[in-house]
């Protein structure tokens, strides 16, 4: 392996590493989860468009795939309050657990919004995904509302991923990603302005939620994309893919040496979780076979 190659292997890593610090910050941020997104879209936004500016990068999209862009922006925004409202009702490991199910409902949105027949596959990886969360509500009945919550969460993450695989056609990664970092923040304000909490009391943090918000914002979201992005240079979009899986098994692991006994569940949920993300990681990679045995016999 060239040593370009390698490098990018471990940068990849590295940002799923980051990401899987992301549960982490929003359990240690002592924001309710909605202001704690507030505060994350807007420094997200601000720091996508200093790259722009330094990077002298265009940012210009046509009116309508504005306003879409925008409009799924909404849905990022809901999809993190889900997820750090999960975490700050459950814990970190069953948040994580339950949203490894994206890939279940990326599964069944995606036909339906490209006008495709499910694949047997499909339904086979989905029954597992269920399965795997069966055991994981079975063991865990005292988070249930978290598990809720992460599912939620989960289905949002596969809505919007759905979406912007079609937003991506016409525009950059980076550019979409600020617009929704908008998007996200201006609904956001919007429900915190009428529910009366766009107010210098309710948005109060400490110094370290500020350190942590900085870090959220900066390190986890805009940095991380951007060393997303530059390691497909030398890599596959398969692998990435595939790499990035390893979040929940990352965050899982990062919240047990960080929490401790808090985060210590019983052998139902890691064979839950066990069973879901050999569903997540089997996809791919039969895919991946498939498409090379293809290409030999063509």
């Amino acid at each position: 392996m060239k040593s370009e190659t390698l490098k990018s292997h471990f940068k990849l890593h590295f940002v799923v590493l980051i990401y899987g610090f992301t549960a982490i910050l929003g359990k240690l941020i002592t924001l309710p989860a909605t202001q704690l997104v507030w505060f994350r879209m807007l420094i997200a936004a601000v720091s996508f468009y200093l790259y722009f500016r330094i990077r002298k990068k265009s940012f210009r999209v046509s009116r309508k795939d504005l306003l879409q862009i925008l409009g799924v922006g909404l849905i990022v925004g809901a999809h993190w309050i889900t997820f750090f409202g999960a975490i700050k009702i459950s814990n970190v490991s069953v948040t994580l657990g339950c949203l490894a199910s994206t890939t279940l409902f990326t599964s069944f949105l995606e036909p339906l919004f490209y006008r495709r027949r499910l694949n047997l596959l499909d339904i086979f990886i989905g029954l597992m995904i269920i399965a795997g969360l069966y055991m994981v509500f079975r063991f865990e009945t005292q988070y249930t509302a978290g598990i809720l919550v992460a599912l939620t969460s989960a289905f949002l993450a596969g809505l919007f991923t759905v979406l912007n695989k079609k937003l991506i056609a016409h525009n950059s990664a980076s550019v979409i990603s600020f617009y929704e970092m908008l998007g996200g923040f201006a609904g956001i304000s919007v429900f915190l302005a009428v529910s009366g909490q766009l107010n210098f009391s309710s948005l109060q943090m400490t110094g370290m939620d500020l350190f942590y918000l900085l870090l959220l914002a900066v390190v986890c979201t805009a940095f991380a994309f951007a060393v997303q992005v530059d390691v497909m240079r030398e890599l596959s979009a398969y692998i990435v893919a595939l790499t990035i899986n390893l979040e929940p098994i990352y965050g899982i692991l990062l919240a047990f040496f960080i929490f401790g006994e808090s985060e210590q569940m019983t052998g139902g949920f890691y064979a839950g979780t066990a069973v879901i993300l050999l569903a997540v990681f089997g996809y791919p990679v039969y895919h991946h076979y498939k498409r090379k045995r293809a290409l030999q016999k063509a």
